[in-house]
């Protein structure tokens, strides 16, 4: 009986990850045993990256609201609170957009909450 090795799914595989591999240098990018390590790793790092982005962005907005709330006589904290006290619910990306492209609503709103 002849030797099964299933070779149209392991050259697909191999292609696979040499296309994900495109645009490395070196053996990083035409070596299968070196290309598979190096993808699997960035593909790590992607995962990651995806949760860190969500953390910078919503590090980004606080600063924000802080700074166009500082300039109104309060701390980022004590607005927050005022604004939970108050039952406004909204998002730290919105109050950020706010902050930055609206700064007349974003002091009336402030002002509403002191």
């Amino acid at each position: 009986m002849p030797r099964s090795v299933n070779a149209v799914a392991s050259r697909a595989r191999r292609k696979r990850v040499l296309k994900q591999a495109k645009g490395f240098y070196g053996k990083r990018k035409n070596v299968y045993t070196v290309a598979k390590n190096i993808v699997e790793k960035g593909q790590t790092y992607a995962y990651v990256g995806r949760k860190v982005k969500k953390r910078d962005y919503r590090q980004l907005w606080i600063v924000r609201i802080n700074a166009a709330v500082r300039e109104e006589g309060l701390t980022y904290s004590e607005f927050i609170n005022l604004l939970n006290k108050k039952g406004i619910e909204l998002n730290r990306k919105i109050l950020a957009d706010l902050a930055m492209n609206e700064p007349e609503s974003f002091k009336a709103l402030v002002a509403s909450v002191k």
